[in-house]
């Protein structure tokens, strides 16, 4: 077991890669403390992980307030004592986000709010008691779109993904002599309600397809054990980067014949 004895907290841990990342590490000898705004899925996270005998449990956050993130730490230092691992996950693609002239200062603030924002409160609160329970790994949602226009607009998601990337990398600098890693994890576009709630046409979705070498939507499962990989010991003298695992498209983000 790669994170026995860990205690790992993971934003947004109702479905998608959230999901898929809580039951990995638990399976992997985790405690997991699951967070997420959706209360009943959340909690049916939960009891997946303790059908298959794992540890885990719930608090609903709102991860865009200061005080949310704060009180899913403490819930993490109470209910386990320490915090090891934490997957700053949570995300929205707004289905209202478009290029600069359609999208709303709203969608745009709203996007932010949660995407950096998030972020920020994860580690601000989260890094204290990293610190107390002797170091760890943290993990950063970013995406490929922080590298490439998208040929299906979004401009508030964009932005914020390139935030969540320029963000990892100061933390990493700032903490590296701390034993706190902090790495980003940039998805390729994925078969996951997230991203298919907003490609919600067939033209949509074949406009992302086609610009993909490998042909196909990502896994959350595979962006599970990409995490993995970057929350384990196996990536100890990794911090300060981004591990893009997306299916070839920023390497070759070219229309094939």
């Amino acid at each position: 077991m790669r994170l026995k004895n860990k205690v790992a907290l993971i934003t947004g841990g109702s479905s998608g890669i959230g999901r898929a990342t809580c039951l990995l590490f638990a399976k992997e000898g985790a405690k997991v403390v699951v967070v997420d705004i959706n209360e009943n899925e959340g909690e049916a996270t939960v009891e997946m992980i303790k059908k298959e005998g794992g540890e885990a449990a719930f608090i609903k956050a709102d991860v865009s307030k200061a005080s949310e993130c704060k009180a899913m730490v403490d819930f993490a230092e109470k209910q386990y004592g320490g915090l090891h691992i934490l997957f700053n996950n949570a995300g929205i693609m707004h289905s209202n986000d478009g290029d600069s002239q359609s999208t709303e200062e709203d969608v745009f603030d709203l996007t932010m709010n949660i995407n950096v924002k998030g972020v920020f409160f994860g580690c601000k609160y989260g890094i204290a008691l990293m610190r107390k329970s002797g170091g760890g790994s943290i993990i950063n949602t970013a995406s490929f779109v922080a590298h490439l226009g998208a040929a299906t607009p979004q401009i508030a998601y964009t932005a914020s993904k390139g935030a969540v990337l320029a963000m990892s990398r100061e933390l990493a600098i700032i903490h590296a002599r701390e034993g706190i890693r902090v790495n980003a994890l940039s998805p390729g576009p994925l078969r996951t309600e997230l991203l298919m709630k907003f490609l919600n046409t067939e033209e949509k979705k074949q406009r992302r397809l086609v610009h993909i070498p490998m042909g196909r939507f990502g896994e959350a499962e595979e962006m599970a054990k990409a995490t993995l990989f970057l929350a384990s010991d196996e990536s100890s003298y990794m911090t300060g980067t981004e591990f893009l695992v997306d299916g070839g498209i920023t390497a070759a983000y070219v229309t094939p014949e």
